[in-house]
């Protein structure tokens, strides 16, 4: 069992209660696990009925340094005036350590979903994410890792090709097509990128919504192209998302531009998502919280989907790329 398993099977609620403690923080409610699988997060209400999360981060993935300038780019939001979520201060420190666990508290920030059909609520994302980037411009991440083919593509294809999800009847089938995917990929990707910091993990999942939209969780922030933050809004058929892109780039561009020849790297980093999210898998697979939230993972009918879904990804980076210029 990898150490960093060992560490959240040992993170229990009086270990919890005792960290918090430390940090002055006295936990009246018990402790209610929210939907996260890389940390452990809790929400959970204090002796004066103030409402918060606390947030336990994976040992061993990030460094104290990489996850202080998460949250220096998230109160830099804030201070923007950006709904970003950004951690509590509690003597000078957002970051926190108890008996080797690196733990961070947030205030408790209620919402609806966002509605990514709803015009008007994406347009006013748009809006957001082009306040985002103009706050993220000013410079770049100096600890946190950019996005890259080495960090999403070789090594992800380089664990799998060491694990044993696979079946054997279709490894050959599934190392060809891959080996073709990452071809089409490096044919697409472009040698010089201007990278700026990002949220990272843009979906519709990690934006809350109250009286605008709220940005959570910038765990996965990182230096890369502007499109990053934008393409995972993008969802159906492709008239469908020229649509979605019209909206989010007309409220973006009332506060930073945008460089439209970003747009045909919009398929080349659905690719390395697909096969970076397949390794991520397979890496945490010991983590007993992930054969629960994803047994469909060690089926082989999963692994031969994936045959499938590797052409189709091909087929699309053969495809124009999207485009509002007539």
């Amino acid at each position: 069992m990898s150490n960093a398993t060992f560490h959240f099977n040992a993170l229990t609620p009086d270990l919890i209660w005792y960290a918090l403690e430390n940090i002055g923080i006295r936990a009246e409610s018990g402790f209610l696990p929210l939907n996260s699988y890389e940390n452990r997060v809790y929400q959970f209400t204090d002796e004066k009925n103030s409402r918060y999360v606390v947030k336990f981060y994976r040992p061993n993935r990030w460094t104290s340094e990489q996850i202080l300038e998460e949250h220096q780019f998230t109160q830099e939001l804030a201070d923007a005036e950006i709904p970003a979520v950004s951690p509590v201060s509690i003597d000078g420190r957002t970051l926190h350590q108890y008996k080797g666990y690196w733990f961070t508290l947030f205030p408790s920030i209620g919402g609806r979903q966002f509605e990514v059909d709803n015009a008007e609520q994406l347009e006013w994302v748009g809006r957001f994410l082009g306040r985002i980037h103009q706050v993220a411009k000013t410079k770049q991440f100096k600890y946190r890792p950019e996005i890259s083919l080495d960090e999403y593509l070789y090594q992800p294809v380089k664990y799998l090709e060491n694990t044993q999800f696979i079946p054997l009847h279709i490894q050959k089938a599934f190392f060809s097509d891959l080996h073709l995917l990452i071809n089409s990929i490096e044919k697409y990707w472009p040698e010089n990128i201007s990278s700026i910091r990002l949220h990272g993990d843009c979906h519709p999942g990690n934006i809350l919504w109250r009286e605008g939209p709220v940005f959570v969780d910038l765990d996965d922030a990182r230096n890369g192209p502007a499109v990053q933050d934008i393409w995972m809004l993008l969802n159906g058929e492709r008239h469908e998302r020229l649509v979605q892109l019209d909206i989010i780039l007309e409220g973006y561009q009332e506060f930073c531009d945008f460089n439209q020849s970003e747009m045909k790297l919009i398929e080349p980093l659905r690719g390395l998502r697909m096969v970076h999210y397949m390794a991520w898998l397979a890496k945490r697979w010991e983590d007993p919280a992930f054969p629960l939230a994803f047994p469909w993972f060690n089926d082989p009918k999963y692994w031969e989907s994936q045959v499938l879904a590797f052409k189709e990804q091909i087929a699309a980076l053969e495809e124009p790329p999207l485009s509002l210029i007539p």
